[in-house]
């Protein structure tokens, strides 16, 4: 397995303007690992930032694990929906220009009235024709399990099963279970097969009262990121499943803690480096 870094996991530093895409493959160049996951989010002229991000990726021998893009099908017109398509197509566009085959596409977002089961047919529909141009492209979407709608990992694998394209297989985000109340490690052992991209992310439950930026998951939980090994999250048998299985794609780090984002990064790589040793 390979280590990468999602540039979500330097947001805070995004949104104070001190890290821009460039700034992010330098960074992550320093830190002794094999790649990136870039997000179609991040761009702030993105023409002229792409024609640079790639100058420095071979400059820091990396490489694009996936390109992470933010589509919602749960929309009511058909317009719309066409419009979350047309973001995959130029998602996949991107993701070849950065010589990456994956792009990491998601179901939708949990809004009233919609239930799972409403939204259905709209996540499959769009997924669907999304699939048709990344099969054209010889490029993989890669579905994570994401937010309350889609999150638990038989939802996940209904849908690829229901588009039924060898062009859709799963993101499969460790921690993100856990806001569904579905334990990582069945979750992992649910979805492993149809693995095109694995988020190395961990979470901690914090109590009602604490004061902080928390996600709220289902049946009142609360949860903070935190460096990949020290959450909920039973990082080493997660691993040792991704190991077992033959998985030899990226565990592309996505910190979301309150802690200084550079210090969150390089710690979950350290600890991550440890457990993967000890599998050998």
């Amino acid at each position: 397995m390979k280590l990468g870094v999602s540039m979500w996991s330097l947001y805070k530093l995004y949104r104070k303007e001190e890290m821009d895409t460039l700034g992010f493959i330098e960074y992550v160049g320093t830190l002794g690992i094999d790649g990136v996951e870039l997000l179609e989010f991040f761009w702030k002229d993105k023409d002229n930032e792409l024609l640079k991000a790639k100058e420095a990726l071979s400059k820091y021998n990396l490489e694009v694990s996936a390109y992470a893009i933010s589509n919602d099908f749960v929309r009511e017109t058909k317009e719309e929906r066409e419009e979350e398509v047309e973001k995959i197509c130029i998602g996949v566009d991107t993701a070849i220009q950065l010589n990456s085959r994956i792009v990491r596409v998601f179901s939708g977002n949990l809004r009233p009235p919609y239930t799972y089961e409403q939204a259905k047919e709209w996540i499959i529909e769009g997924l669907k024709e999304g699939a048709k141009y990344a099969e054209k492209n010889n490029v993989v979407l890669a579905l994570e399990n994401h937010g309350l709608l889609a999150g638990k990992s038989e939802q996940v694998r209904e849908i690829i099963g229901l588009v039924g394209s060898s062009y859709l297989r799963s993101t499969i985000d460790i921690g993100n279970f856990l806001l569904v109340g579905e334990q990582s490690v069945d979750a992992v052992k649910n979805l492993v097969d149809l693995a095109a991209h694995v988020h190395l992310k961990d979470f901690k439950k914090v109590p009602p009262d604490y004061q902080g930026e928390a996600y709220k998951g289902i049946g009142g939980v609360r949860l903070v990121g935190t460096v990949a090994g020290e959450g909920e999250v039973n990082l080493p048998e997660v691993l040792r499943i991704l190991y077992s299985s033959g998985y030899k794609g990226y565990l592309s780090l996505e910190f979301e803690g309150p802690e200084d984002p550079k210090y969150g990064v390089e710690k979950s790589i350290e600890n991550t480096k440890r457990i993967l040793e000890n599998l050998k």
